[in-house]
């Protein structure tokens, strides 16, 4: 009997060892990716049908704005960022999260609504959110001419951020 109790005891440690050194191993994981990282290359089709890639784009800035429409913050920031769009003419990558949505119409009824005129681009299998490690929206990345990530924000930008966070990084002659 006192044998089974030791054994038990013993078992018992060993569980509580092996679930503290997993729980201490997953603090390691990080949400998104992080500054100083090359952005992970991606191609995927606009609302209109035109497929962009980013390292089409190497060698100018690009903004990359993961969002949902039934997402409130995102909604905060849309019109901060068509003002951004008109006004510096950014290279803009507005990642929908589709693969959340219900329909890709949605999407078009939320730009028509909002009067956003900038590129959406439809991650319908959720593969570049998966790649770029998205946990929660709006998650913002801003790329320098290198494709290296200068700056990243979760939670709504406005206007004079992405205008801040853009500027601050190299300029494209």
């Amino acid at each position: 009997m006192r044998g089974r109790i030791i054994r038990i005891l013993f078992f018992s440690v060993l569980c509580f060892v092996l679930t503290i050194n997993s729980v201490s191993a997953n603090d390691d994981v990080k949400e998104g990716l992080e500054i100083g990282d090359r952005a992970p290359d991606f191609k995927l089709n606009t609302l209109e049908g035109e497929t962009l890639q980013l390292s089409d784009f190497r060698g100018e800035r690009v903004m990359i704005n993961f969002w949902a429409t039934w997402c409130p913050p995102c909604r905060q920031e849309m019109p901060d960022m068509e003002r951004f769009y008109q006004e510096h003419n950014p290279v803009i990558f507005s990642v929908n999260v589709t693969d959340e949505e219900l329909n890709t119409q949605l999407v078009k009824d939320f730009m028509q609504e909002l009067k956003l005129t900038f590129p959406v681009l439809l991650d319908k299998e959720g593969e570049v959110s998966n790649l770029y490690r998205i946990q929660a929206i709006p998650m913002t990345y801003m790329i320098d001419a290198e494709g290296i990530i200068q700056f990243k924000s979760f939670g709504a930008l406005s206007y004079k951020q992405m205008v801040k966070q853009f500027e601050q990084m190299n300029k494209t002659d």
